[in-house]
């Protein structure tokens, strides 16, 4: 893993990444004890919120998350050496350890739960984003170039980061997750209605649940030396309206069944 991140930091010192990038924080590959983990949920990038709070301020550093220009004791990303890399590969997997943004994560790992899998303790899950950096706007409006410029960026480091893990299932959360999780990879995900993930309206009328299916052996052309899995899903759990707990679970038991 240390090549992946030290090659992450390379981009960051090119600045070959496009402009709305947070370019003082640290890149992101991956979310928690990457190694060792079988599951992992994937995102398309880190919130701005790993490194700021709300009022775009850095976060202060009993706040901190995780690494940053300023935290490493670096003036740019050139100057990254061996231990800068190890710092960050250090924050990366302890980040479930220390302070995760848990009004994201921990959405997540109720779902994870009803499979049997946790971010936290012995870290049988982990999180991975398509893209490794934050941005200073969200995602959905970001102008397309740049996004396809960040998918294309992402690329290498996210299937290096599979590659080098022990990851059998990757979990997309969310219709858009799902898109670009497609449009990077270059895979085919077949699609099924599942009933009991509908989302109730009011009026009898529903929000129809579906979920996604594949297996892997390679991302946009990187080979992972070996076959996984992927399940993915339309409803994102933190930001869908009217995500019900027994939809929550649905999600966590059609996780599990991927073991079955």
């Amino acid at each position: 893993m240390l090549g992946t991140i030290a090659g992450l930091t390379e981009q960051l010192a090119r600045y070959s990444v496009p402009s709305q990038v947070v370019r003082w924080a640290s890149p992101v590959p991956y979310f928690g004890k990457i190694a060792s983990a079988r599951v992992a949920t994937v995102g398309i990038n880190p919130s701005n919120l790993e490194f700021v709070n709300t009022l775009g301020q850095p976060l202060a550093e009993s706040d901190r998350r995780l690494e940053t220009l300023d935290s490493l004791q670096l003036s740019e990303w050139k100057e990254a050496n061996g231990q800068t890399v190890r710092a960050l590969a250090r924050a990366y997997e302890g980040y479930f350890r220390a302070n995760p943004y848990r009004r994201w994560f921990d959405v997540l790992e109720r779902i994870l739960a009803v499979s049997g899998h946790s971010y936290y303790g012995e870290g049988t899950a982990a999180h991975l984003d398509l893209v490794p950096f934050a941005t200073m706007v969200k995602w959905s409006d970001l102008p397309h170039p740049e996004r396809r410029a960040l998918i294309a960026e992402g690329r290498k480091a996210m299937a290096e980061s599979v590659a080098l893990s022990s990851l059998e299932v990757l979990v997309l959360n969310g219709r858009s997750v799902v898109e670009a999780f497609v449009a990077s990879t270059d895979s085919a995900l077949s699609a099924t209605a599942v009933s009991h993930l509908s989302l109730p309206r009011v009026g009898g009328r529903s929000i129809q649940g579906f979920r996604w299916d594949g297996t892997i052996t390679n991302i946009g052309g990187y080979d992972l030396g070996r076959a996984v899995r992927v399940v993915g899903f339309n409803h994102n759990v933190q930001s869908s309206f009217g995500v019900t707990k027994r939809v929550m679970e649905g999600i966590g038991m059609e996780i599990g069944d991927v073991y079955a």
